[in-house]
C-alpha cells in the first residue's frame, strides 16, 4: 500500500499524524508450513468443566455445532449465530464482544459503521478483512445488545477455544472491555489493559478499544492508533 492511501485510511479513522511502522514481518516459516501440511490441528484442552472435544477437529463440524447450539437462552431470541469470518490460516485473529442488531442479521461479525471502522482500523496496519479472522466471545445476539452474562460466555467458551486452534494466530486483538476481560480471566478496566503486551496460551494479546466507543470518543482515536502501532510491532518483533 502506497504512504498516499494508508494516510487516507488514517484520515478516516480521525488521526491527523501519520507515524511509520515497519514493514510487515514474512510469511510463515518453512517449519509452519510443514504443520499446516498436517491433519487439523486438535482443539485446544477445554476448561475442566467442559467435556473433552473427540477427535480432530474441523471448520465444518464446528461451524454445524455452532449454528445449531442451544447452551444458552440466547437461542431463544437469535436470529441466526454468528460464527465467525476471514482467513482460517491467518497469522491476525480478531476478538470481539457479541453480535448486534446488525449481525444477527447478516450472520457476519462487524457488520454497520462499527465494523466498517474496524476495516479502517485493519487497512491503516495494511490488513485487509479478508487477511485476519474475525469472532466473536458470544455467537449470539444478546437481547438489546445488553452486556453478555458470565453463563452465556461460559456456554461460547469451548467454540471460541476451537477456533482459535484452528487458526493458530500468531496475534490476538482483543477488541473492547468485555472481550478482553473474557479473554484474559481479569476484571481490570479497559485503561489498565490496553497499552500492554498480554498472552493467551503462548499467543501475545493486545487490547483496543471498541470502534462503537471510537464512534463516541473521537479524541480516543489517537490512542487507537498506538495500541494498533503496538500490536504490529508485536507481531513484526515476534
Amino acid at each position: 500500500m502506497d504512504n498516499a492511501l494508508r494516510l487516507q485510511y488514517l484520515e478516516a479513522m480521525g488521526i491527523d499524524v501519520w507515524v511509520p511502522r515497519a514493514a510487515p514481518a514474512p510469511g510463515r516459516d518453512e517449519q509452519l508450513l510443514i504443520d499446516n501440511a498436517a491433519p487439523e490441528t486438535a482443539a485446544l484442552a477445554p476448561a475442566d468443566h467442559e467435556p473433552a472435544h473427540p477427535g480432530p477437529d474441523n471448520w465444518e463440524s464446528l461451524q454445524a455445532e455452532v449454528a445449531a447450539c442451544r447452551k444458552c437462552a440466547l437461542c431463544e431470541t437469535r436470529t441466526q449465530t454468528v460464527f465467525g469470518t476471514g482467513n482460517k490460516q491467518a497469522d491476525w485473529m480478531v476478538i470481539g464482544e457479541a453480535p448486534g442488531q446488525s449481525e444477527d442479521l447478516q450472520g457476519q461479525p462487524f457488520v454497520g459503521k462499527a465494523g466498517q471502522l474496524l476495516t479502517e482500523m485493519l487497512r491503516a496496519l495494511g490488513l485487509a478483512r479478508d487477511d485476519v479472522f474475525i469472532a466473536n466471545i458470544l455467537k449470539c445476539r444478546p437481547p438489546g445488545n445488553r452486556d453478555p452474562k458470565p453463563d452465556e460466555i461460559d456456554a461460547c467458551h469451548a467454540y471460541l477455544q476451537r477456533q482459535r486452534a484452528l487458526v493458530q494466530p500468531r496475534i490476538i486483538l482483543a477488541v473492547g472491555r468485555i472481550a478482553a476481560q473474557a479473554l484474559l480471566k481479569t476484571e481490570a478496566p479497559l485503561a489498565k489493559l490496553r497499552g500492554k503486551v498480554h498472552t493467551l496460551d503462548e499467543t501475545p494479546v493486545v487490547v483496543v478499544y471498541h470502534p462503537a466507543y471510537l464512534l463516541r470518543s473521537l479524541p480516543d482515536k489517537r490512542k487507537a492508533w498506538m495500541d494498533l502501532q503496538l500490536a504490529m510491532k508485536t507481531y513484526t518483533e515476534g
